[in-house]
């Protein structure tokens, strides 16, 4: 197994919108925790946050949280939902012969299982830090971690990866 971490939408204005089970501030602090270990043990870590297409500026807090991104990060701008599409996302992962991606990160219901689908559909083996993301509400959060999440690939703990 040749795994790399994927943090989707650490964003300051996604961090500070109202999200449950865990707040903003709670998953980007298992983020950081987490692409830690990953630099630790020499592991890719890819940072992703979203532009959205055909505006001339982009909102406040649309960069990444301060100190996320380290030298030797793969960071990726995406204009979908998920992080694969017109990216080369793919492409970098298996330069660095990647073959299970780790998702975490902002909001589960939507760029965490956009990118998800779009890992398993190009043959990737997917990982869910599942209390290192969180969505816009408790139930929407746990529907898609026990039952969409656990058939694509294994839901486990940030602190399982530590």
């Amino acid at each position: 197994m040749s795994p790399a971490l994927v943090l989707i939408d650490l964003m300051p204005r996604i961090v500070a919108l109202p999200l449950a089970p865990y707040s903003g501030a709670e998953v980007e602090e298992r983020c950081r925790r987490l692409a830690e270990a990953f630099r630790e043990r020499g592991l890719p870590v890819v940072v992703v946050r979203v532009e959205r297409p055909n505006v001339a500026e982009q909102p406040p807090g649309s960069g990444y949280v301060e100190g996320l991104v380290r030298p030797g990060d793969i960071e990726i701008v995406k204009r979908t939902v998920g992080a694969f599409e017109g990216t080369g996302l793919d492409g970098r992962l298996r330069e660095r012969g990647v073959d299970t991606v780790v998702l975490a990160g902002l909001v589960t219901t939507m760029g965490v299982a956009a990118t998800a689908w779009a890992a398993s559909d190009r043959g990737y083996e997917v990982e869910f830090a599942a209390d290192a993301m969180s969505g816009f509400a408790a139930d929407e959060h746990t529907l898609t971690v026990d039952r969409v999440f656990s058939r694509i690939g294994e839901v486990r703990t940030a602190a399982s990866y530590l």
